[in-house]
């Protein structure tokens, strides 16, 4: 049976096509099942090295080797973490990735922070730049960390903000941990947005050439073969291109495995010694794949199981009831995720959008093939033998239009879905971004519970030719925050030096930009004193003439005051949009894939319905004596269907962009964009239709009468 399957994959019409359909197809699945492999072994590296590098708290001062503080910064509104070590037992073992204590006024950054933060001369922002971090103390390659030694030790009273470390080796949230999010999302999304289409395109290629298979399996019953005969077959004929595509897999698995390799255009670099020891989840991963395409191909060719009928009864005879309820399930699923918080929201939002994309096209399809009823009965009635024809044929053949839709209306919900995902920037990033063009760094915010009035005086002397130091207090008294300084930091910023506090105005940006992002209430005072500030509510203001002092200003004040928080003051903002920035591109990375494997479905469908076509139509010229015929049959049959499907998708994928947005209570839908969307599937459509006819005229002018 088997061999027969192999001889039948070489002798029958459109046989190449079918194999590279299969080929495709496979490499596609196996391609994700790598993935997610991947994605697991990743997270299994930044585990275990989290855990081998986090600090171990102790209250005991006799087993301290050394005092630990964190604190946080940026670099191209990317955040990193900044740990400062103190030594208390210089022979003791340095955290995993260092080969030895930093010195005092030493910083050890790892290699990523140092690349990425060069051109804000990241390297001397914390001190001396002593060497970097190894890859045993990073949760990845491309990690943001600095260890740093204070230039001198914690002073009694400074303690308090400092731990006592006895040791490292348990897990802690710092650097990338704080911001990981967790796998089953990664596997989520992944399967959502890339293995949905890849199970499409499997489909698709499974049914390329269905009738020549059909036909075969009707005869195998028929001469007495059981289920296990035909699946023997159709394994024969699928396994060749299966195993062909399952290993073409491996190709780029083996190209991402002797160094790091950074994924575009999210910039991640993945562990390759990750990869390297996942190799036998990998190779079963393969081996899974490969019988899920087996499985699939024998699934999706099935006769009568009673023996009785020797009529095949594929997907496109009869559409199966299970099809649409499971299509309604998803619907409501996804409804009712909106009552639903956090994750357990996210998750019933994602099963029910794979549920119901997946069956979707089912729902189409009956649409279709009751507007085909209604089609063929105007074309009767009218004496139109193109619509009649192309009516019947659409309620015959439903599975045609199945498979034609399914790249439109899944590529329809996934443009809407990544639109929607990369408008979650909310308004106040975007007054962020366009308060940075107005004023840039010349207004920079300086925070730490451990600036003293002497290290005001020190920063203030330290700071580059025009520069000032100010204190921004914003709960003074409940009526608005209150900037103080000396007369002359107030008049370089067009204000006043009074002695009480009062309206700030004047028209400068910089004071303009304070006012937007601390209250409109702003009021301005002449310091009675030397400037200080309350540990709760005060920070200290840096205001410059000109953009570009920010790398003087930060060495300035890391020099003083160590886990100092130097920024502008829409800066919390931006890194928060970047952030999501990060993540759509991770969104992007998947649903381009997805959408490729979704057009590739399409074309490879599309040029299976063109094989089919052509040969049944060309007798028709000799009964017309016209191509016309042709034309009209292809666009009644394949564009009108795939037109309803394309407004069948916009719709829903209005409808499901709207509940999205409702449950995670951000974002917005651009119907521009739907427009856009429906538009392009329509051309498709029209194009189908178009190119549909032109293959049957081919056929028909080549056409001899054969006896068959």
């Amino acid at each position: 049976m088997i061999r027969i399957g192999f001889a039948a994959g070489r002798g029958g019409p459109g046989d190449r096509l079918r194999f590279w359909a299969l080929f495709a197809a496979a490499a596609a699945l196996a391609v994700v099942a790598l993935a997610a492999v991947t994605a697991a072994a990743t997270y299994d590296g930044r585990e275990a090295r989290n855990q081998a590098r986090g600090p171990l708290i102790t209250e005991r001062p006799q087993e301290a080797v050394a005092l630990w503080r964190e604190a946080f910064d940026a670099v191209g509104e990317v955040p990193h973490t900044v740990v400062y070590l103190h030594p208390l037992s210089p022979g003791a073992e340095p955290p995993p990735g260092l080969s030895r204590w930093p010195a005092p006024g030493e910083v050890m950054l790892s290699p990523e922070l140092l690349r990425e933060g060069e051109q804000e001369g990241i390297a001397g922002r914390y001190g001396r730049h002593a060497g970097t971090i190894g890859a045993a103390g990073l949760v990845s390659p491309s990690e943001r960390l600095a260890y740093v030694a204070p230039a001198r030790a914690p002073g009694a009273g400074e303690r308090e903000d400092w731990r006592q470390v006895r040791g490292f080796g348990q897990a802690y949230p710092m650097g990338e941990v704080l911001h990981e999010r967790p796998l089953s999302h990664v596997l989520l999304t992944l399967g959502a947005l890339t293995g949905v289409p890849a199970l499409a395109l499997l489909v698709v290629a499974a049914r390329v050439g269905s009738r020549t298979r059909d036909r075969r399996s009707s005869l195998l019953q028929a001469l007495g073969g059981t289920w296990r005969h035909r699946a023997l077959v159709n394994l024969g004929e699928a396994a060749l291109p299966a195993a062909a595509g399952t290993v073409s897999a491996v190709l780029p698995m083996l190209a991402i495995l002797p160094a790091d390799v950074r994924i575009p255009p999210t910039g991640y670099l993945l562990d390759s010694g990750d990869l390297r020891a996942a190799w036998p989840m990998a190779l079963a991963a393969l081996l899974l794949s490969f019988a899920v395409t087996l499985g699939v191909v024998v699934l999706l060719h099935r006769v009568e199981r009673d023996g009785t009928a020797t009529r095949p009864r594929s997907f496109s005879s009869r559409i199966p009831r299970w099809r649409l309820a499971g299509c309604g399930a998803g619907a409501v699923v996804v409804a009712l995720s909106q009552y639903l918080r956090g994750t357990p929201g996210l998750v019933a939002f994602i099963t029910g959008t794979v549920a119901m994309w997946a069956l979707l096209p089912s729902v189409a399809a009956v649409a279709a093939r009751r507007l085909g009823g209604a089609l063929a009965e105007r074309g009767f009635r009218t004496g139109r033998p193109g619509q009649l024809i192309g009516g019947r044929w659409t309620v015959a053949h439903p599975g045609v239009v199945v498979r034609l839709a399914l790249a439109m209306v899944i590529g329809i919900g996934l443009v809407c879905q990544l639109q929607v995902w990369n408008s979650r920037l909310g308004e106040k990033a975007a007054a962020a971004r366009a308060s940075e063009a107005r004023v840039g760094d010349t207004v920079l915010s300086v925070r730490s519970r451990d600036i003293t009035p002497t290290v005001v005086d020190e920063l203030s002397h330290a700071l580059p030719v025009g520069s000032h130091v100010l204190v921004l207090t914003t709960d003074a008294d409940q009526r608005g925050a209150l900037l103080q300084g000396s007369c002359r930091a107030l008049r370089s910023l067009g204000l006043g030096c009074p002695a009480a506090p009062e309206q700030a105005g004047g028209d400068d940006p910089r004071v303009t930009e304070i006012r937007l992002w601390h209250g409109p209430a702003l009021r301005a005072q002449v310091a009675p004193s030397a400037l200080r500030l309350d540990r709760l509510h005060s920070s200290l203001i840096v205001t410059s003439e000109g953009p570009g002092r920010r790398a003087e200003v930060e060495r300035a004040a890391y020099a003083l005051v160590p886990a100092v928080n130097v920024e502008t003051p829409v800066e919390t903002w931006l890194v928060g949009a970047a952030g999501k920035a990060r993540l759509n591109n991770w969104l992007l990375l998947f649903g381009s894939l997805g959408l490729g494997l979704l057009l590739l479905a399409g074309s490879l469908s599309a040029a299976a319905e063109f094989t089919r076509v052509r040969h049944v139509l060309a007798p028709l010229a000799v009964l017309t004596g016209s191509h016309a015929i042709h034309r009209s049959v292809a666009w009644w049959h394949l564009t009108v269907p795939l037109l309803v499907s394309a407004a069948v998708a916009a719709t829903v994928s209005a409808w499901h962009s709207v509940f999205f947005i409702a449950v995670v209570q951000e974002g917005s839908f651009s119907w521009g964009m739907l427009a856009a969307a429906t538009g392009g599937c329509a051309l498709l459509a029209a194009v189908v239709g178009v190119l549909g006819g032109r293959t049957a005229i081919h056929a028909a002018q080549q056409w001899r009468p054969a006896a068959d």
